[in-house]
């Protein structure tokens, strides 16, 4: 009995031990990254080898931009998009985890409904079964969060995941300036299928410099963000261009770090 204790005992040891290594090894690389630019995040380099393994070519577009030659107009209108609070909180905005969390408990609640329901009609002779309904997950992460994500993280929801994740983005909070999150977060977000950051995005849609983004265009940038890879395939949308005119009129009132 003593003998399968001291077992357990060693193995919980073993398992708080490696937890705290994982979260010094996170420590040091964004201490490392005051002074240091990423080269790459854990999203990017998932979607290179999809993109190999799918296609047998990596279609690549990504070109580091120091923090002045983003255009004050792409700031203002990804934090008017995606974090209006970006300047004022710690890294989390509780309200909106708590709001994205409701909606996404009702959104699956819908879906198993749905679900229920197909599987209580008698199945048709010929033809596919019916396809299942799927949530409408949402997302209440700011854009500290999201970089802490695309930085060291896998895109699987689960709580271990999103615990991750905020431990991940106090870190960043604590050693890095809101200027600095923001230029590593604008030099590395995914603008497309294999468009990353400002510049590429810039010259892939409006053939400028990340520097020479007009206001309207820097808006519907940042309205692509949510989901570049639909969004791309038609950029100009009445939808994006018409979400893109309502962040053009609150970026005026965005403070930028």
């Amino acid at each position: 009995m003593k003998t399968a204790l001291r077992q357990v005992a060693r193995l919980i040891a073993l398992l708080v031990l490696s937890a705290l290594a994982l979260q010094l090894y996170f420590l040091a690389r964004v201490a490392l990254m005051a002074v240091v630019d990423p080269q790459s995040t854990t999203f990017q380099r998932s979607e290179a080898w999809r993109l190999l393994t799918e296609q047998h070519q990596v279609p690549w577009s990504q070109e580091w931009q120091p923090y002045d030659h983003i255009a004050d107009t792409l700031k203002r209108a990804v934090i008017a998009s995606e974090d209006a609070s970006f300047i004022e909180h710690s890294g989390v905005e509780w309200d909106a985890v708590e709001k994205a969390w409701e909606k996404n408990q009702r959104a699956e609640a819908r879906a198993d409904r749905i679900n229920d329901r197909l599987e209580q009609r008698p199945p048709k002779a010929h033809g596919a079964p019916p396809r299942r309904a799927e949530p409408k997950i949402i997302g209440g992460s700011t854009i500290t969060q999201q970089l802490a994500k695309n930085l060291f993280l896998g895109s699987e929801r689960s709580l271990p995941r999103k615990a991750q994740e905020f431990v991940i983005t106090f870190m960043l909070e604590g050693l890095l300036s809101k200027q600095r999150i923001l230029e590593i977060y604008l030099n590395n977000v995914e603008w497309g299928e294999g468009v990353f950051g400002a510049q590429a995005a810039a010259r892939h849609y409006f053939r400028v410099d990340a520097a020479k983004l007009a206001p309207m265009q820097a808006a519907r940038l940042a309205v692509m963000l949510p989901a570049p890879k639909r969004f791309e395939k038609r950029p100009g949308s009445p939808y994006v261009v018409g979400r893109a005119g309502t962040v053009t009129a609150r970026m005026g009132a965005v403070d930028l770090p």
